[in-house]
C-alpha cells in the first residue's frame, strides 16, 4: 500500500511538472511572435515598413518609429475574419463648450493655410503677403464674441500668433526667416482649434528633421503631406499625425 501511495506521489509530481513547463514554452512562443510582428516605419517616409534597423528604402534611414497596429481589423466578433493591418492615425475628439458662442476661427485658418501654401512652393512673396493678412485678420476679431471665460486664453495666443504673422509678412524674400516664425505661427493656430474647433476637416502633421531635428507641427488641410518647412527640397518630408 504504502509503495502505491508514493507512486500516486511521484506521478502527480511529473503531471504537475509538464504542465508548467508546457505553460512557459507557450508564454515564449507568444513573446516571440509578438516581438516578431512589430512592425517599425520611417520617420520620413512613414508608409516604409520593417523590421527595427532596417533601412528605409526611399532615403536609408533606420526604421525606428513602432507601427500602432489597428486592433479593430483583428475584430472577429462579428464573425469576419480581416487581416489587413493599418497605421491608427489619432483623431482629436475633445469636446468644447466655445462652439456654442458666436465665434469661429474659420477666417484665421483660411489665412493661415494661405501661408502655409505658399511656403510649401518657396513663395516668399506670396507667404509675406498672406502674413499682413492675416495679421489684419486679427486685429479685427471682435474678442466680444468670445466666451468670456476663454477670452484671456484667445488674447494670449492671438497676440504670439499675430507677432509672428507680423514677422512673416515684413521679411519678404528672406524665407528661411519667415519659416522660422510659421513654426511658431502653427502652434498658436493648433491651440486655437484645440480650444475653439474648426468647421473644416484639418490634419496636424509634423516634420522631423526641422529645427535641428527637434522637429515641427503644421496644420493642412489635405492628407496628402507638403512640407512648408522644406518646400521643393523635400516637399513629402514628414507624416500626418492625426486628425483634429
Amino acid at each position: 500500500m504504502k509503495n502505491l501511495i508514493l507512486s500516486a506521489i511521484a506521478m502527480a509530481f511529473v503531471l504537475v511538472s509538464c504542465n508548467q513547463k508546457n505553460k512557459e514554452a507557450a508564454t515564449t512562443n507568444s513573446e516571440t511572435t509578438e516581438s516578431t510582428s512589430q512592425l517599425y516605419a520611417c520617420p520620413m517616409h512613414p508608409e516604409v515598413t520593417g523590421k527595427k534597423g532596417e533601412k528605409c528604402s526611399k532615403c536609408g534611414m533606420e526604421l525606428t518609429e513602432p507601427v500602432v497596429q489597428n486592433e479593430a481589423a483583428h475584430d472577429h466578433t462579428d464573425g469576419s475574419h480581416s487581416h489587413n493591418d493599418t497605421t491608427t492615425v489619432e483623431v482629436n475628439t475633445e469636446a468644447t463648450s466655445v462652439t456654442q458662442t458666436t465665434f469661429s476661427t474659420s477666417e484665421i485658418i483660411s489665412g493661415y493655410l494661405k501661408l502655409k501654401n505658399a511656403l510649401t512652393k518657396d513663395d516668399t512673396k506670396g507667404a509675406a503677403n498672406a502674413g499682413k493678412a492675416l495679421y489684419a485678420t486679427f486685429n479685427k476679431f471682435n474678442t466680444n464674441a468670445i466666451d468670456p471665460k476663454l477670452k484671456t486664453e484667445y488674447i494670449d495666443i492671438s497676440d504670439d500668433a499675430k507677432e509672428q504673422a507680423e514677422h512673416i509678412g515684413d521679411n519678404g524674400g528672406k524665407i528661411d526667416h519667415q519659416r522660422e516664425h510659421f513654426a511658431m505661427l502653427s502652434k498658436d493656430v493648433n491651440d486655437l482649434i484645440k480650444i475653439f474647433g474648426a468647421k473644416q476637416k484639418l490634419y496636424q502633421d509634423f516634420c522631423p528633421m526641422y529645427n535641428e531635428g527637434k522637429g515641427a507641427i503644421w496644420i493642412s488641410e489635405s492628407k496628402e503631406i507638403k512640407n512648408p518647412y522644406y518646400g521643393s527640397k523635400m516637399l513629402t518630408c514628414g507624416s500626418m499625425k492625426k486628425q483634429l
